[in-house]
């Protein structure tokens, strides 16, 4: 409470004419009204996720979050460039090539394994499994929060694991690792998203920043939902989603483990895709 007054205070003290309102909820609103200043405030969508979560009625728009932000200052007579987002590398911390194994110096596939909830994560079997399938030169991207997963997957294509007792069928084991995870900041990490051909990340930062570089995007989703409006944003991606369960999507932000017990949004989830030579 401390912090959010001094905050207020020194918003007031910039003494601002406008104020653009993104989020729309309670602590937003105090902020306007302490600033009590013209507001432009985006649209709560919070009944008609409500609906959607828990009846499967999904009266959602089909617009992006991005262009539903935009319209909130529409009035100010802005428009969008249509250029889709931007993401700024700060020159220290883009990865130079020569950091990288020479299997990777021709390209390679990032695939993102960091996830806000374990509900919108895949298990490390079926990571390992999506990997086998790229069969090209892979990094793993993802923060110290990844760590023992990517070195497990690191291991099995290095060594063979417990995982080929699980019955993981017709694994070529033939996939090249660099796992980045834990070994660079945000902004090297998106700088190898920036040098890949191909990225495949579940519904993360990593997949906007991806989108920001115009990548060929494979979209990861378990238990939430690309209705909700936070796909990629205007570059070309291919969506993996199990569109065949009742319970889907349980929630907008996702859990900590799947209520039902079952996980089948990620357990039964397919992975058809081509990657070119």
């Amino acid at each position: 409470m401390k912090g959010t007054k001094q905050t207020l205070r020194n918003l007031k003290a910039e003494h601002f004419d406008l104020v653009i309102d993104l989020q729309n909820n309670l602590k937003a609103k105090r902020i306007k009204l302490h600033l009590n200043k013209k507001a432009y405030s985006v649209k709560k969508l919070n009944f008609k996720q409500w609906l959607f979560v828990n009846f499967k009625i999904n009266l959602l728009p089909k617009s992006h979050v991005v262009d539903r932000f935009l319209d909130v200052i529409k009035p100010l007579g802005t428009s969008s460039d249509n250029l889709g987002l931007d993401f700024f590398i700060p020159e220290r911390d883009e990865v130079d090539k020569d950091w990288l194994p020479e299997t990777h110096a021709q390209g390679y596939a990032a695939v993102v394994l960091s996830a806000r909830y374990k509900t919108r994560q895949l298990p490390t079997d079926r990571l390992i499994e999506l990997c086998d399938r790229i069969n090209k030169p892979i990094i793993l991207i993802g923060g110290h929060e990844d760590v023992n997963t990517a070195n497990e997957i690191e291991a099995f294509f290095k060594h063979g694991s417990a995982h080929e007792e699980k019955e993981i069928e017709e694994l070529n084991k033939k996939a090249v690792i660099f796992n980045a995870c834990g070994k660079f900041n945000f902004n090297q990490l998106a700088s190898l998203i920036k040098s890949a051909n191909w990225v495949f990340t579940h519904d993360n930062d990593m997949m906007h920043v991806a989108a920001a570089f115009k990548k060929q995007i494979y979209s990861i989703w378990g238990s939430t939902s690309p209705a909700f409006g936070e796909y990629p944003y205007r570059t070309k991606f291919v969506i993996f989603e199990n569109n065949k369960l009742s319970c889907r999507p349980c929630s907008k932000r996702g859990f900590s483990k799947c209520p039902k017990g079952h996980f089948k949004c990620m357990n039964d989830l397919t992975f058809d895709f081509y990657l070119p030579d």
